[in-house]
């Protein structure tokens, strides 16, 4: 055995696989996976092969990516048998697909399909090898020492625009032939491109549509349904950032030098985001190119973005949730990337925060839509951006229009093309894909501390304004407290919080009852008015500093954290209301334009009869004016205590 076969596997193909294996006349079908982004596409069109107990389906890694880490995983996770790479080029297959152009493709022994994995031929990319084995054939924009030097007619020398990936000569020829025997494309304008950069390729186009396109587009009724499932309540927007990979790309830092301060966007971007998008009114999440999470590794970009998500920001899977992400958003913020693109096309509004537009083909559709979206403009007013592009948004008919010109149409359309190419009969079910599942709830845990504006309004109404983690003093008017989560990276603001609050099964025996929490609180933080449990997503019990022991149910219509009507019984409570109101009334918190209704009940003290203590009196302002000198760090210097006004 030549050296590295003994890592070749021996079923159901190998040089005795007929011994082995239970079904040996199947036909083969080789998914060809340069890395994760790619792989994705062909997870998509996998459901297609479903039910053929002729079709024995096989996996190989090219490993002419950049991009490895995370293959693997992928790979074990489809269950699919795997080839090393050079097996893979010694077995016979009768079909193999492909969603990128990296490694040998033209060595493979059998037909082969090369679909898009993105939203068709967009980018300018340096030329592979004459082998197709570049050592990474990655989308990105290309840099200057990559343009082969020309001239112009005076003899000038002048850069060439390198090819546009996926069209010209250099990825689509081997030998002056053409590479694959099937280029999917998605609309007729991509002929039209086709056709005048590669000529010799265009017998080979099939037109089939868009496979992911099409699953977003069966998936839109239940938007509902993700939206809850990504953790938006009722009267929440949320707005979701995404970045395709390189340096100009919204999570990028320009690369070199950069061209000013304007390069690196996010940094300042994501700060901003929770100090001027109140918490309860905009849910904040992102979706990164997998690319960005394979090359610097997924505990890298939570340790980048770890103040984020600790002021509620949701990371979204980028292999299985990022499209139920984009149906479910309110707005995009963007950049030049695909998601971007099918966003646009799925109708919703899009802010592009990075916007180059030397890497792609000028005459592309999605160049157009760079050139005239709206931008992002990092020096003013987020809030008013943010709200201004939703409220005005009208979808354009390009976007989707240039996606898929066949849409709902791509399943159909893509098993015709593969059993013709393997010369075999369709399974005789319809074509079909697989419905987007539903995400994992995610929950918006928010361990930053929280600044809360309230004020009344007529009979027992609270309205209330939280930020989590604000870089400065959030504007409005009203009264402010500090809430703080008990889990919070910085311990020295809970010696500082009116109110602390936590989340748990009310069960949880490492914390004893949601009272004796309470009491211990405020027994240890001497200035705290209030500790909140938070129960359940519609209640939580809270102990006041005066002993009693409230809880806190939302009724039918309301939907915002528990923690918000803990903040509004605080500042009904602060203000000198009486809590037999409170207990006969309920209340009615306001968050924006969304009115939640609270019953407050009187819970039995729990406290004492488990060992925990009263609390000693209530602080004075003058106390708590010293702790706050003392203890601020952030903008909760100078803050205005609900108490004295100030």
């Amino acid at each position: 055995m030549d050296e590295g076969q003994d890592q070749w596997i021996r079923v159901p193909v190998g040089d005795d696989a007929a011994r082995w294996a239970t079904r040996v006349r199947c036909r083969r079908v080789l998914l060809v996976v340069h890395n994760v982004t790619s792989a994705t596409r062909l997870l998509d069109v996998l459901p297609l092969f479903h039910d053929d107990l002729g079709v024995q389906l096989l996996a190989t890694c090219t490993g002419s990516s950049a991009f490895r880490s995370g293959i693997a995983d992928l790979l074990a996770d489809t269950g699919v048998p795997v080839l090393p790479w050079e097996q893979a080029l010694a077995t016979p297959v009768d079909l193999a697909i492909s969603a990128s152009f990296g490694g040998e493709l033209h060595a493979i022994q059998g037909p082969l399909v090369v679909l898009s994995h993105g939203i068709g031929y967009t980018k300018r990319l340096a030329a592979p090898s004459t082998e197709h084995r570049a050592p990474s054939t990655e989308h990105r924009a290309p840099s200057t020492e990559h343009r082969a030097p020309s001239t112009d007619a005076v003899g000038v020398p002048r850069s060439v625009p390198a090819p546009v990936f996926g069209l010209a000569p250099e990825w689509l020829l081997s030998d002056g032939a053409p590479l694959a025997d099937a280029l999917v494309l998605s609309h007729p304008e991509q002929f039209d491109r086709l056709a005048a950069a590669c000529p010799e390729a265009l017998p080979t186009a099939v037109l089939a549509g868009d496979p992911c396109f099409d699953r977003m587009l069966a998936a839109r009724p239940y938007r509902e349904r993700f939206r809850r499932a990504f953790g938006v309540r009722r009267g929440q927007r949320l707005v979701l950032l995404n970045s395709t990979w390189s340096p100009q790309s919204l999570l990028g830092d320009g690369g070199g030098d950069g061209d000013g301060p304007g390069d690196d966007v996010l940094p300042s971007l994501l700060p901003r985001l929770t100090s001027e998008l109140p918490a309860d009114e905009y849910r904040i999440a992102a979706v990164l190119h997998p690319n960005i999470w394979h090359g610097h590794g997924p505990g890298q970009i939570r340790a980048w973005l770890d103040r984020a998500r600790r002021s509620g920001l949701a990371l979204i899977d980028p292999l299985e949730d990022w499209r139920q992400a984009l149906i479910a958003a309110d707005l995009v913020i963007g950049d030049h990337g695909s998601v971007t693109y099918y966003a646009a096309a799925l109708g919703a509004p899009v802010l592009l925060g990075a916007a180059p537009l030397d890497g792609l083909d000028p005459d592309a559709p999605i160049a157009d839509f760079i050139r005239t979206a709206p931008r992002l403009n990092a020096r003013s007013a987020l809030r008013s951006q943010v709200d201004a592009v939703i409220e005005s948004h009208v979808p354009q008919p390009g976007p989707m229009r240039f996606t898929s010109s066949v849409p709902g149409e791509a399943a159909v359309r893509l098993r015709r093309a593969f059993y013709e190419l393997m010369a075999a009969p369709e399974p005789s079910g319809p074509a079909l894909l697989e419905p987007l599942p539903l995400p994992a709830p995610e929950p918006a845990p928010r361990t930053a501390p929280l600044w809360v504006l309230t004020r009344f309004l007529a009979g027992p109404e609270v309205v209330v304004t939280r930020y989590a983690g604000p870089a400065r003093e959030p504007a409005g008017t009203g009264d402010a407290h500090l809430a703080v989560h008990e889990d919070t990276r910085d311990p020295g603001q809970l010696g500082l919080a009116d109110v602390v609050f936590r989340d748990g099964p009310p069960d949880d025996q490492r914390f004893g009852p949601p009272g004796r929490w309470g009491a211990e609180v405020l027994a240890r933080h001497p200035h705290c008015a209030l500790a909140a449990y938070v129960t359940g997503p519609a209640s939580c019990v809270v102990r006041t500093r005066d002993g009693a022991l409230l809880r806190l149910t939302a009724g039918t219509e309301a939907d915002a954290d528990p923690a918000v009507y803990a903040s509004a019984v605080h500042a009904w409570l602060a203000a000198g209301r009486a809590r037999a109101a409170l207990v006969a009334d309920g209340l009615t918190v306001r968050t924006g334009g969304t009115a939640h209704q609270v019953v407050v009940t009187a819970e039995a003290d729990d406290a004492t009869a488990s060992g925990g203590t009263r609390q000693g009196p209530r602080a004075t302002p003058a106390d708590r004016s010293t702790a706050h000198a003392s203890g601020a760090d952030t903008p909760r210097a100078g803050r205005r205590s609900p108490r004295t006004g100030s």
